[in-house]
């Protein structure tokens, strides 16, 4: 026998060894592409494999419903001297005369200590008995006090201020410099305005979230969309809850990219090219490009016009299919967005694999070189 010949023998005896090697349990990441396809629907699996085109980026476009209702966006700006319940009142009666009404003899003039209005809006003067002050202006209030005191002492002249209270008031709580419950003043009459005034939050913008409670009615918007648009800047109303909170959202990667792990997201719209760069992109050693896969839970009714039915009930596993080596590949993964708890996969290329199975027969990690040495090549 040649010596060709032989080393030639020794070459197939070698490659035959890695085949076998290659198809046992060596470590991996997770399932090739041909064994997600297995598990396809059209295989009497249990999943929904679709490849990424303009159509099913368009289907799958969903983003969460977020803003205020009719009824927060046509509320008028509150005025700062409407007076509400729970406002803290100062009230002072001057009397030209030599036995007040309300001081001792000789007293002109009479303060009353903090008057409070009630859950009902009304105050309680003496002498002038129970008055509604909760809708009046300080100013309207003052004559009605001066009213009802006329008929009981010669023109009373009579001084109605704010003191600070818990009337006209919201709370700022959650990712916000200085949480607290700041009262509804002329400059703070926005929900822009006090979120400023609570020294504005804590979180970066693109990832902030902020509710507003009213009752039993709930708003919530991204900030980022609070400062670019002016329509969504509503004005506020006494007992309003404001909350400032980080989005919850994330997805995990996993398989052959740069780190497998579950992934906050840290904008409102995230695509599958900027998640596998939050994840340092495609693992070059490792990674086929050709398998991108998107693991996904999907509504019966995006699934059912992604592909092409109205029979579909329920949830449905779906698999999306992105293929970066296709001219349009990288324009399809920037335009379909991932969605909360997605999981991104990346399969590893076959090559990966007859590598380890190469190192695991030489024990060297150049197992291509390998083989030529062993070979005598």
């Amino acid at each position: 026998m040649k010596i060709c010949d032989f080393a030639g023998v020794r070459v197939l005896a070698c490659l035959a060894l890695v085949a076998l090697v290659a198809g046992c349990a060596l470590p991996r990441p997770g399932p090739n592409k041909s064994e997600i396809y297995e598990g396809s629907v059209q295989r009497k699996g249990d999943a929904f494999i679709v490849s990424v085109n303009d159509r099913v980026t368009r289907a799958t476009a969903v983003t969460p419903a977020l803003g205020f209702s009719k009824s927060f966006e046509r509320a008028g700006l509150v005025g700062s001297d409407i007076i509400h319940d729970g406002d803290k009142l100062g009230v002072s009666v001057y009397e030209n005369v030599t036995d007040p009404l309300l001081g001792a003899p000789g007293q002109k003039v009479s303060q009353l200590a903090e008057i409070t209005v009630d859950g009902a809006g009304y105050i309680f003067v003496p002498y002038a008995g129970r008055i509604k002050a909760a809708g009046l202006t300080i100013e309207g209030l003052r004559q009605s006090i001066t009213k009802k005191l006329d008929t009981q002492t010669p023109d009373p002249q009579v001084s109605v201020i704010r003191v600070p209270g818990d009337g006209a008031t919201v709370t700022v709580e959650g990712a916000v410099t200085g949480q607290g419950v700041f009262p509804i003043d002329r400059s703070t009459r926005t929900l822009a305005a006090m979120i400023a005034k609570a020294g504005g939050v804590s979180i970066p913008a693109e990832v902030a979230l902020v509710t507003v409670t009213r009752g039993h009615q709930q708003g919530k918007i991204w900030l980022n969309d609070l400062y670019d648009n002016p329509s969504l800047d509503i004005a506020l109303r006494p007992g309003d809850r404001i909350t400032v909170e980080k989005d919850r959202r994330s997805f995990t990667a996993l398989g052959a990219t740069g780190s497998q792990t579950r992934v906050n997201f840290d904008q409102n719209t995230l695509s599958a090219i900027e998640a596998i760069a939050q994840v340092g992109g495609l693992n070059p050693l490792l990674a086929d490009p050709t398998g991108v896969f998107v693991y996904r839970n999907e509504p019966a009714a995006i699934a059912n016009q992604v592909l092409g039915r109205t029979d579909l009930v329920g949830p449905q596993r779906m698999i999306y299919v992105l293929d970066l080596t296709k001219p349009e590949g990288m324009f399809e993964a920037r335009d379909f967005l991932i969605r909360d708890g997605d999981t991104l996969y990346v399969t590893q290329a076959p090559f990966a694999q007859w590598q380890k199975a190469i190192s695991a027969i030489t024990g060297s990690a150049n197992g291509v070189a390998s083989i030529k040495t062993s070979t005598g090549l």
